[in-house]
C-alpha cells in the first residue's frame, strides 16, 4: 500500500476527479478554497473545467446545466456559502440530477467564523431549500474515509438519481494525512445508461427520446405524481443506503454517539476508559441521510446499555435523531459546544464518569 501526504481539501479533490468528475464550479470561502484552488490547476490536466462562478448562486446553476448533460460534477463551499445554493439545490434535487455537493461546515449561524463546526447537520439532513426532498449525505470522519466515500459518491448519486451531500467539518479539509489514493476511473457518459440526460439529438432520432431537465410542474396532479416519484426513490435509498460504525459497543454500559472529526476524540476517550475498566462505546453514523435508525436501537437499546451520550459541536442538532431512534428506552444526555469548540477528551471522561455513578 503506498500512501501520500496530502491536505484534506486537496486529497478530496484529487478523488473527486479519480472519481471521473470533469466539472467543477465553485466561488472561493474559507475553509474549502483549497478545493477550487486545487481544481483550478488540476481540471484543465484530465481535460475538465473548473470555473470560478460570480457567486455561490451561480455556481449551483453550473451545477445543474452540467448535470442535465449526464457529466459528473462537482461543487464546493462552506456553511454561508452552502445556503445561498439552497434555492439551486432543490432544483436539483427536483429535477432528479446526480450531482456531489460538499459541504466544509464553519462555525455559525450568519457569517460565524472560519474554524470547523457541525451546525449545519439540520441543513443538510433536513433539507435547508423548499420541498419535500432529501440528498444521500455523508459525514467522514477522516480524509481517507472522505476520498474512500468520493469514489462511489458519484455512481449513489446516479443510481438513485440524487444530489449526495458530503458534511465534513473544516478539521477534515484542513487538516493532513496520509491517504491511500485510488486509481483513476475510465468515466465517460454513456447515453444508453442516462436517457433522461441532455446528451444531444439529431434528425431521425425519436421525438420522445429528447431529453427534458425540469423541475416546474405547473398542474397540481402532475407535481404530485413527481412527488410520489421521488418519494419512492428515497424509500429505496433509505432501504439500502445506511452506513455506520460500531466501535467497541459489544458490552458498553454507555454508548457514545458522534459523527465527523468528534467521532474520532470520542474513540480516543472510550479507548482510554477502556484501559480503566469502564465500558463505554461509539456508534457513528456515515451516513446522516438516511440515518441508520435501525442499528442505532439495536445497538444503544441492548440490556447491558445504562445510557446514551451524544456529543456534537452544536446545540444537538443530531439529538433529535438519536431520540427518534431510542424511542425513549434508555435515558438519553447531551454534551457538545456552540460555534467551533470542540470537546477535549478530558470533558467527555469527566462527563461520562458522571453519567457512570447516576445510572450504577
Amino acid at each position: 500500500m503506498s500512501l501520500t501526504l496530502m491536505k484534506g481539501s486537496e486529497a478530496i479533490a484529487e478523488a473527486a476527479i479519480r472519481a471521473g468528475a470533469r466539472f467543477f464550479f465553485g466561488y472561493p470561502i474559507t475553509p474549502q478554497t483549497e478545493i477550487p484552488e486545487y481544481m483550478s490547476a488540476r481540471m484543465p490536466e484530465v481535460g475538465g473545467c473548473f470555473l470560478q462562478a460570480e457567486s455561490e448562486v451561480a455556481a449551483i446553476n453550473m451545477v445543474y446545466g452540467a448535470a442535465g448533460t449526464g457529466a459528473r460534477v462537482i461543487t464546493s463551499s462552506s456553511s454561508p456559502g452552502i445556503s445561498l445554493k439552497q434555492e439551486g439545490i432543490s432544483y436539483c434535487a427536483g429535477a432528479q440530477l446526480p450531482c456531489v455537493i460538499l459541504n466544509v461546515m464553519r462555525g455559525g449561524p450568519g457569517l460565524g467564523n472560519i474554524q470547523a463546526s457541525q451546525g449545519d447537520y439540520f441543513q443538510g439532513v433536513k433539507g435547508g431549500g423548499n420541498g419535500d426532498y432529501h440528498l444521500l449525505t455523508y459525514a467522514p470522519s477522516s480524509v481517507q474515509e472522505a476520498i474512500d466515500i468520493m469514489m462511489f459518491a458519484f455512481e449513489k448519486a446516479e443510481k438513485y438519481r440524487m444530489p449526495v451531500l458530503f458534511l465534513a467539518d473544516g478539521i477534515i479539509a484542513q487538516m493532513m494525512e496520509p491517504v491511500e489514493m485510488p486509481e483513476m476511473v475510465d468515466y465517460k457518459v454513456d447515453p444508453e445508461k442516462k436517457p433522461w440526460a441532455c446528451t444531444g439529438w439529431k434528425p431521425g432520432d425519436d421525438p420522445e427520446k429528447r431529453g427534458v431537465i425540469n423541475s416546474i410542474y405547473i398542474d397540481t396532479e402532475s407535481l404530485s405524481e413527481h412527488n410520489d416519484v421521488l418519494q419512492a426513490v428515497y424509500a429505496e435509498a433509505k432501504k439500502n443506503e445506511q452506513l455506520w460504525e460500531c466501535y467497541k459497543t459489544e458490552d458498553a454500559e454507555i454508548v457514545v454517539t458522534a459523527f465527523g472529526t468528534v467521532a474520532r476524540i470520542v474513540k480516543t476517550v472510550v479507548d482510554q476508559m477502556r484501559a480503566e475498566g469502564y465500558k463505554i462505546g461509539l456508534f457513528r453514523p456515515i451516513s446522516v441521510w438516511p440515518f441508520p435508525y435501525d442499528a442505532l436501537r439495536e445497538t444503544c437499546c441492548a440490556p447491558q446499555v445504562k445510557a446514551v451520550l451524544d456529543t456534537e459541536v452544536n446545540e444537538g442538532q443530531m439529538l433529535e435523531d438519536v431520540r427518534l431512534a431510542i424511542e425513549g428506552k434508555k435515558p438519553i444526555d447531551f454534551f457538545g459546544h456552540f460555534g467551533s469548540q470542540f470537546p477535549t477528551t478530558a470533558e467527555l471522561r469527566e462527563k461520562l464518569l458522571e453519567m457512570l455513578k447516576e445510572v450504577q
